[in-house]
């Protein structure tokens, strides 16, 4: 009797433990991550590299796929600034963000390209489940899936969600780490846009 006491307690405390880490976690969240981005000048400056080395390369260029299988490059979309986003269907803080991406790509979509990348590992995120949560949510952005981790490799991502700034020369301009809000991704939107 006094097992089956203590593993009742032990439930309700767990129980609470994690009711209360919700709670904790919508609080705090809409205050996270409204301002992390990194621009290239202070990427360059927080490193020690020759005047040489400064010089801006071009973003790398990776391998995605359509939702019909179609490959698609980032080369492809050369001559415009853009917009390159990771994201999963899983990931909380990804979908935060989307409606503001979502926004931002019907008011400019015709001047600056979003690469919305799905991180498509084929088991807990497949191109079935992302293009069903992008349908069920109504959003109209282009949505590409990283199938064989190509675009994930290329540019070191290993947090989700994380956006990177394109300007039209084909240079990364800034980046973020985490959920950004509007007015964050405005802000490196107009980076880009001045910089091309």
């Amino acid at each position: 009797m006094k097992n089956k006491i203590t593993v009742l307690v032990l439930i309700s405390v767990f129980i609470l433990l994690i009711g209360g880490s919700y709670v904790l976690y919508n609080y705090l969240s809409p205050s996270i991550s409204s301002d992390k981005m990194t621009t290239q000048d202070e990427a360059e400056n927080n490193s020690e590299t020759s005047q040489q080395e400064k010089e801006q390369e071009p973003a790398p260029d990776f391998t995605v796929f359509d939702k019909n299988g179609k490959e698609v490059k980032l080369s492809d979309f050369a001559g415009k600034p853009a917009v390159v986003n990771f994201w999963a269907s899983w990931c909380g803080p990804c979908q935060m963000e989307m409606p503001d991406f979502e926004e931002k790509y019907r008011e400019l979509g015709g001047e600056i390209n979003f690469l919305m990348v799905n991180m498509t590992d084929g088991s807990r995120e497949t191109v079935k489940i992302a293009s069903a949560f992008i349908e069920k949510k109504g959003y109209t952005f282009p949505v590409y899936y990283d199938t064989e981790s190509n675009a994930a490799i290329t540019y070191n991502v290993y947090s989700l969600p994380t956006t990177y700034f394109i300007d039209s020369s084909g240079h990364v301009t800034a980046q973020t780490t985490g959920a950004i809000d509007g007015g964050t991704l405005q802000k490196g939107i107009d980076m880009i846009k001045k910089e091309g």
